[in-house]
């Protein structure tokens, strides 16, 4: 039996992530991937970790721009190279790694670069100290302005105390944009993380709003967004109506998709879909359901119906 295609709202700017089709971009796949997502009314795609000196960045850059498909690089840290060290070598070569990020990101054509560039993934064995947090600050809050200057807007993800020790909350997340000392430094939230997280997520996400630059819907089991204890159609419906207009992101993640480093680094051990296309289409219908139940929709809808009614009369007197 055929599945409806379904679309986002064209009101909106949703991204997928590559991850929920493929397990890397360098995949013969991506153009049929692209093709499935746009399909769909996605005009983003979220990239996984790239090494650009091992992937042809040029031919992915054409390949994006025939589909019409941004992609979104993201950025992040290691245990040798780490904004938030008190070792001075470890942290220039922290800011390094920032730089070449962003570097790939304007090589790839992006203007948006993601990512956790504020510090180590993984979890923690303690909190971070408040120098570690002013350290790491002051560089992401320098390559956002770095980036800024070369047309993309640089964000940073808020993740579960799991993945993370730096920053767990939107309040944090807050408080870290502002030190930072950048205008443009935009959060990113994730209803999976807020999931753990938040003790009411519409909450967090009003609190983020002046620098939320990019709400992900990700489920609590990573799977379907139509499938789990977030109720996505609702985040998306009180987002809307509490004024977020930045861009949106659909996460999912599998065992039957992606590559076995990135399986054991997610702690992704199941298999909660197996066809990447068909979450893709389940994610825009929940979207576009969120959509029409918010005022933003509904205002969008009568519209839609005005002026179906104005072009009936226009042919009818014709």
């Amino acid at each position: 039996m055929s599945v409806r295609v379904q679309s986002v709202p064209r009101d909106l700017d949703v991204a997928c992530h590559l991850n929920v089709l493929l397990a890397h971009p360098s995949s013969d796949l991506l153009p049929a991937a692209l093709d499935a997502l746009a399909a769909r009314g996605y005009r983003r795609v979220v990239l996984p970790p790239v090494d650009p000196d091992a992937f042809d960045v040029p031919a992915a850059r054409r390949t994006f721009a025939s589909r019409g498909i941004a992609p979104i690089p993201i950025a992040g840290q290691s245990l040798q190279a780490d904004v938030s060290s008190a070792d001075r070598e470890v942290r220039e070569a922290g800011l390094a790694e920032l730089r070449r990020a962003l570097d790939l990101a304007v090589r790839l054509g992006a203007d948006q670069l993601n990512g956790v560039p504020y510090g180590l993934f993984g979890r923690a064995d303690e909190p971070p100290t408040t120098d570690a947090i002013a350290r790491s600050a002051s560089a992401v809050g320098e390559v956002a302005e770095e980036a800024h200057e070369r047309g993309v807007r640089m964000t940073f993800e808020v993740l579960n105390r799991y993945e993370t020790s730096m920053l767990n909350t939107a309040e944090q997340a807050m408080a870290f944009a502002e030190r930072s000392g950048s205008p443009h430094l935009g959060i990113h939230l994730d209803t999976f993380h807020m999931a753990v997280e938040e003790a009411d997520m519409r909450r967090a996400i009003r609190a983020a709003l002046p620098r939320l630059a990019f709400l992900e819907l990700g489920q609590s089991g990573r799977g379907p967004l139509s499938a789990g204890t977030v109720d996505v159609e609702e985040v998306v419906r009180g987002a809307l109506d509490d004024g977020y207009t930045g861009r949106w992101g659909v996460e999912a993640f599998s065992a039957e998709i992606l590559s076995p480093p990135a399986r054991s680094a997610l702690a992704i051990w199941r298999k909660p879909f197996r066809d990447g296309v068909d979450l893709a289409n389940d994610a825009a219908h929940v979207i576009r359901t969120g959509w029409a139940r918010s005022t933003v929709g509904r205002r969008a809808a009568r519209l839609a119906r005005r002026e179906a009614a104005g072009l009936a009369l226009d042919r009818h007197d014709y």
